[in-house]
């Protein structure tokens, strides 16, 4: 399967992706990470207006094969979630880039993106280069 990893995002070790637009970021789920697990059957995700901490879990995912957590890759404050993925979860692994992404946020720091990779670096690791 060829996996893309878009240049414009920044990449978390837990897989996660994030997308930043001036103070807005869009924060969903990596193709590779979508491939390990599956056909994707329920996405959790919190409330809008709640606010996340870099690190903390805000959801799970579940696919035929697994329950994962998922990560905050950035603190900030929930804008938008995407209501369509939690009533058709498939949308996930269709367009993880696109129409499947989880959460909008106001971020209160984008220097908290340092650490997360590029897609370069992320491509490394997780195909192991």
């Amino acid at each position: 399967m060829n996996l893309e990893y878009p240049e414009d995002l920044k990449y978390l070790d837990s897989h996660e992706y994030v997308r930043l637009d001036g103070e807005i970021a869009t924060i969903g789920i990596s193709a590779f990470a979508l491939d390990q697990l599956g056909d994707i059957v329920f996405v959790e995700l919190p409330d809008i207006s709640e606010a996340l901490e870099k690190g903390s879990t805000f959801g799970t995912i579940e696919s035929v094969k697994a329950v994962e957590d998922l990560y905050a890759p950035i603190s900030g404050t929930i804008v938008e979630r995407n209501n369509e993925v939690i009533e058709a979860p498939e949308l996930i692994g269709d367009d993880p880039y696109g129409e499947g992404w989880l959460l909008k946020v106001r971020v209160n720091d984008p220097d908290e993106l340092e650490e997360a990779m590029s897609a370069n670096e992320y491509r490394a690791q997780v195909e192991g280069e």
